[in-house]
């Protein structure tokens, strides 16, 4: 299902949001050397997301590795009326999270990690939880794992072959 949902960066505006950087020491006979890692979200905030991570000796650098590697793994979600069609649960690695709609006005309410994802895909009210551990790399991968999960009803109506109505009537 997520091979079906791949987009292409042509003709995108991405924007990019940084959600952690974090500092490696490797001790060598020579002494300290210090590297960066970099975990960016990028998205059109209109229904596109991708994440990845990025290292090098400098944060800037480690920083453009991460924003290319996110624009190789955008995926699309369905975002309707600003919210979210459903509730979904996710998990990767000790991260459990839950994403929720929410009705107008409510805003995103969501921390850290889980913030710049769904602000980056287009999410402007939404209820969201991260249970477990609070590795932002973890909790953005099971983000959007749970944001892949999400099914609109017209993929639904055209997955099980009968009308919009019969999906919404149960």
């Amino acid at each position: 299902m997520a091979s079906i949902r791949k987009i292409k960066t042509t003709d995108l505006e991405l924007k990019d949001r940084l959600v952690a950087i974090n500092r490696v020491t490797k001790v060598t006979k020579g002494g300290r050397t210090f590297s960066f890692s970099a975990i960016v979200v990028v998205g059109n905030e209109n229904g596109i997301v991708g994440h990845g991570l990025g290292k090098a000796n400098e944060v800037t650098t480690a920083i453009s590795k991460g924003i290319e590697d996110a624009k190789k793994n955008l995926i699309k979600v369905p975002v309707i009326n600003g919210t979210l069609p459903h509730r979904e649960d996710a998990s990767f690695g000790g991260a459990d999270i839950f994403v929720a709609p929410a009705s107008h006005g409510t805003g995103v309410k969501a921390g850290g990690a889980m913030r710049a994802v769904l602000e980056s895909v287009g999410v402007k009210d939404c209820l969201a939880k991260s249970k477990g551990s609070s590795n932002p790399h973890n909790v953005v991968k099971a983000t959007i794992e749970a944001l892949l999960k999400i099914r609109d009803a017209y993929s639904v109506s055209n997955e099980r072959g009968v009308s919009l109505e019969k999906v919404f009537k149960g």
